[in-house]
């Protein structure tokens, strides 16, 4: 992993992800805990979900999350979803931007912030992933990749990236795998100073467009029950 870590990241991307790893630290413990109080109490099953992801280069990593589905949720939901729109021209939207009934109370929520990814902060501290990157992708999404696609992995993955505040819901994939190699090859401290800060914001555009599209939905279905449909 030093070897992966050494080739991948310069000296500046290191320094800006220890820093912003200090600086998040004695900020987000209270957060942390209060997560993990809230999964423990109205989920059964484990905090973290374990995933294995495609990082530098196509290595492999244990990518970390907290878990915001059911313990048993069926992955082949994702799973076809993903393939769907990587061979589409959809909108990257999330698949529980529609509902999902595999999330436990307020996972919506958690994913919807990206507060689900904040264990990501170890995989940074490990060196596997980078505070600004594009995100690492799963194995079987990384198997329908071109070979020009691939060029997005010529970097460390990250928690935020260049994708990720610019209207990521309203891309296509190939628009994302295009804005993730423009950031492979442009990336600076600038750079990624200027995605950082970018991000809280892109957050809560986010979660706005995401409570605006599930009040749309609930009226949708309230208009149908009422019609009879």
């Amino acid at each position: 992993m030093a070897t992966v870590r050494s080739r991948a990241m310069p000296n500046w991307k290191r320094a800006l992800d220890l820093a912003c790893l200090l600086f998040a630290f004695p900020v987000l413990v209270p957060l942390v805990l209060i997560i993990v109080f809230w999964i423990k109490l109205l989920s059964q099953g484990p905090v973290l979900f374990r995933q294995e992801r495609v990082g530098y280069r196509g290595s492999r990593f244990t990518c970390l999350k907290f878990r915001s589905m059911k313990a048993d949720a069926d992955n082949n939901v994702h799973k076809n979803y993903l393939k769907e729109l990587i061979h589409s021209e959809q909108p990257m939207t999330k698949i529980d931007a529609k509902g999902d009934s595999r999330l436990i109370p307020l996972g919506a929520l958690l994913r919807s912030t990206g507060l689900d990814e904040l264990p990501q902060l170890l995989n940074v501290l490990r060196g596997e992933m980078s505070v600004v990157g594009p995100r690492p992708c799963i194995p079987y999404e990384y198997e329908h990749y071109l070979p020009w696609q691939k060029e997005r992995l010529d970097t460390l993955p990250g928690l935020t990236g260049l994708w990720q505040v610019s209207g990521k819901n309203k891309t296509t994939f190939n628009e994302m795998i295009k804005l993730d190699i423009a950031y492979v090859k442009n990336k600076s401290l600038w750079l990624d100073i200027r995605i950082i800060l970018k991000t809280i914001p892109a957050l809560i555009l986010q979660v706005c467009e995401t409570r605006a599209s599930r009040r749309t939905r609930l009226l949708t279905q309230q208009e149908r029950t009422l019609k009879g449909i």
